[in-house]
């Protein structure tokens, strides 16, 4: 029997809607309910402790739902509550682990880099998942704190000199020693795929954690006879600030137009 509950994601804004992207790509017939934290959003520059408690916010207001499954697509909830026990009531998924493993893989050189918010990176949790993973592996690692107001105002486009300045200058030391990997650590990041890339080379591997994440996802319903097999999925998306910019975010993030009477706001303090 088909598992009509919804596959829960949420995120501190709206980048999270990459990672919703190929959850659709490989899953079209799933429900999904969306939660973008954009009244609080940035995470990335918050304290540990703050970062914990949006997050059990961010998960109840899912669970409340219904859903199957939480997906923390935000790449900072998910520096912080990796190494925390789940005490959720269904299974719970975050970005790093699957991107690691992703990355190990792929590396053949053993160099790999990492790209975050300040709180993922300072966290080092792409690091230790890598080296658990493989210990003679170098990761090396940059903070890159303009990229999400970049992809917030639309500035993406890799024949832009002003993104292709800036983007060169979070990536250079990265380039210069030597990554053939490169994990893109935040949900905003795989938009500036193309100015990343001219910047890298084509001889750097981009690993997407959205995509990482989708495939294993989608092999955990599958294995345990929770996969939706009906109509295409439904999709409700919930946001904690005002919802008239969604549309136009969304739009970029998501590659696909969301009418504006889906979107509806929630007041997170009180769930």
């Amino acid at each position: 029997m088909p598992d009509k509950r919804p596959i829960g994601i949420f995120d501190s804004g709206l980048g999270g809607l990459t990672v919703m992207k190929e959850i659709v790509k490989l899953m079209p017939k799933e429900n999904i309910v969306y939660f973008g934290d954009t009244g609080r959003v940035p995470y990335g520059t918050r304290s540990r402790d703050i970062i914990h408690k949006y997050a059990l916010q961010d998960e109840k207001f899912l669970i409340n739902n219904d859903v199957k499954l939480i997906i923390a697509a935000c790449g900072t909830v998910s520096s912080i509550v990796a190494d925390l026990p789940n005490t959720l009531p269904v299974p719970f998924f975050e970005v790093i682990s699957y991107a690691a493993k992703m990355a190990v893989s792929a590396t053949r050189n053993k160099k790999i880099g990492v790209i975050g918010t300040s709180a993922t990176i300072s966290s080092e949790s792409h690091k230790k998942k890598i080296l658990e993973l493989d210990s003679n592996i170098e990761v090396f690692t940059s903070p890159c704190t303009l990229f999400v107001p970049f992809v917030e105002e639309g500035w993406i486009s890799a024949d832009d000199n002003v993104v292709l300045g800036m983007v060169s200058r979070y990536l250079e030391p990265l380039k210069q020693s030597g990554v053939d990997t490169l994990i893109l650590g935040c949900t905003h990041y795989p938009i500036l795929c193309d100015v990343i890339r001219k910047v890298m080379g084509d001889d750097v591997t981009l690993i997407n954690p959205g995509e990482a994440l989708a495939l294993a996802v989608k092999d955990y319903l599958e294995n345990n006879d929770l996969s939706n097999v009906e109509q295409k999925g439904n999709y409700e998306f919930f946001v904690s600030d005002k919802t008239a910019t969604f549309e136009k975010t969304a739009h970029m993030l998501l590659g696909e137009k969301v009418e504006y009477n889906k979107v509806k706001q929630v007041d997170i303090d009180k769930i």
